[in-house]
């Protein structure tokens, strides 16, 4: 709806308000009316009179020509490529004239149904750093009049990049939700993001990374089913029961990882965490030598510190604790503020006796993470120590 509004009116700002007014109208009046015949339809026509009476009331003699316009030029858009309306609403956002971090964080809000507290923790920033960069994209698109169109067919590859970023985000806040609100796994956020991820492979069957992204999720998700405890509590992968994974889903995620490796093309960032899930669910336990030469791989194309903090926990896997802390100690500056570096770095410091440093580390990841089962999970190993 938002997207059918933005394009129509031009203005995101408009179209959102609007979108809001309609919803809050279909609360007040549905209860005693009835939900319509086709509520889709009735929150959309709402919505376009709403969007009408603001113009009206804002416009001028040139503004009122383009309201009429506007009222009586209806005509729907063509599908063209993309037959799904959020895979099309997805690309439609993911406009090559914002930057990728701008054009990710606007599309999480406008199309991935995250607020924004979610998606400044995707990229660890403070909410309203987060906040700002939404609205100077907004902005943007309105000061330089970036239609709202569907693109071309010769247009997917220039926006995928932005696109995948947007579902791999997405199924990470579902897999492992952030906030203490929602269920510690949303399910509709991860089974969203593979249906759209498996439409775009239908769509782009050649790109390495829409197969590497859809094999990564598939792997993921397969251990979704191992990953809470009946009590509620998150269970670490080397503890998980590997006879509750989905046996389906890792077939073809292996699938879709040998297909890559087969193809002679260097593979991208998707395509090695790919790789890595499928060392994680081949056989009884993971070659932690491979993990970490993948990590290495991946660092020359993305040597952030997430993924140095996903090699620390793999070294000390290969290596032994002191290993991956003598990693972790050097990324404390970049990732203070991230709840998974504490966790991981209480978690090393328990296995080489550090207790006392261990018990902060706990400390510091619980203040900082939502999830409830993840909080569950730390309170435990927390309890753990002091008992011992």
């Amino acid at each position: 709806m938002v997207a059918t509004l933005a394009k129509r009116f031009g203005s995101l700002d408009i179209a959102e308000d609007a979108a809001a007014e309609a919803f809050a109208t279909a609360a007040e009046r549905w209860p005693g009316d009835g939900i319509p015949p086709n509520p889709g339809a009735w929150l959309t026509t709402t919505a376009t009179r709403k969007a009408i009476d603001r113009i009206r009331r804002e416009s001028d003699r040139d503004a009122r020509h383009r309201e009429a316009r506007l009222v009586y030029d209806s005509d729907p858009e063509p599908v063209g490529a993309i037959d799904d309306d959020r895979l099309r609403l997805l690309f439609i956002c993911c406009h090559p004239a914002l930057a990728m971090e701008a054009r990710v964080a606007l599309t999480l809000r406008m199309v991935g149904g995250l607020d924004v507290p979610e998606i400044a923790r995707a990229f660890l920033v403070q909410d309203t750093t987060m906040g700002a960069r939404i609205t100077r994209a907004k902005a943007k698109i309105a000061a330089a009049g970036i239609p709202y169109r569907m693109p071309t067919a010769d247009d997917l590859p220039r926006r995928v990049t932005g696109v995948l970023a947007v579902l791999y985000l997405i199924f990470n806040e579902g897999y492992l939700a952030s906030s203490p609100d929602a269920e510690p796994v949303r399910a509709e956020l991860t089974g969203e993001a593979i249906r759209l991820t498996r439409l775009l492979h239908g769509l782009l069957p050649d790109d390495g990374e829409t197969t590497g992204l859809l094999g990564l999720m598939l792997l993921t998700d397969a251990r979704r089913p191992a990953r809470v405890s009946s009590s509620g509590e998150l269970v670490p992968l080397g503890e998980q029961d590997r006879r509750r994974w989905d046996a389906a889903l890792i077939a073809e995620g292996q699938a879709l990882v040998r297909e890559r490796l087969a193809s002679g093309v260097a593979p991208g960032r998707y395509q090695l965490l790919a790789a890595v899930n499928a060392v994680h669910t081949d056989g009884d336990a993971p070659d932690w030598a491979q993990v970490v030469a993948l990590y290495d791989q991946l660092r020359r194309l993305d040597d952030s510190p997430i993924v140095q903090l996903n090699r620390a926990v793999a070294v000390a896997e290969r290596d032994g604790p002191g290993a991956g802390l003598a990693i972790l100690d050097a990324l404390e500056p970049a990732l203070s503020g991230y709840h998974s570096f504490h966790a991981a770095r209480a978690d090393l410091l328990r296995r080489s006796g550090r207790l006392s440093a261990a018990r902060s580390a706990y400390d510091a990841a619980m203040q900082l993470t939502g999830n409830t089962a993840e909080v569950a999970f730390l309170s435990r190993r927390r309890e753990e120590l002091d008992a011992g």
